[in-house]
């Protein structure tokens, strides 16, 4: 994890406001100091994506203009994105979607829940990573997180 003193910069590409609401709450009982910035959309995404690389990225996959399979394949083409990471934020349970996601370098896929604890302790284990030190893909086994 960073630093107590430094924020983290989490993005959240999500177009649905109940679950951004949920996130939030849940990221509210992380043991730091975060900036959470929201893209409803895919194309919104890569708008923000340039303004400010976030220190990691949660992205949904059923989202308006740009889905996050369209979205993890072009960030993982482009040199200046394909250090973040990347984690997949979404109710779709699909072994299609899963194996989609894994295998265009998401980061891990992380499925909704309306238990603000689940997603917690989700996050807890996410936030564990040192992600600014290396990158973890995690074998297929350990990739979901329900």
């Amino acid at each position: 994890m960073k630093p107590k003193t430094e924020n983290w910069d989490i993005l959240l590409a999500e177009d649905d406001i109940d679950d951004v609401f949920s996130f939030e709450l849940a990221m509210k009982e992380m043991p730091f100091s975060f900036i959470l910035r929201n893209a409803d959309n895919g194309d919104l995404l890569f708008v923000l994506l340039k303004e400010r690389i976030p220190d990691i990225l949660f992205l949904d996959i059923l989202m308006p203009c740009k889905d996050g399979v369209a979205c993890i394949i072009e960030i993982r083409k482009n040199r200046d994105y394909n250090h973040m990471p990347v984690i997949m934020y979404t109710a779709m349970n699909s072994e299609e979607y899963i194996e989609s996601a894994y295998k265009n370098g998401a980061n891990f896929y992380l499925l909704k829940s309306n238990s603000i604890h689940e997603i917690t302790e989700n996050l807890k284990k996410i936030f564990s990573i040192d992600w600014k030190n290396f990158m973890y893909y995690p074998p297929k086994q350990q990739f979901v997180l329900s």
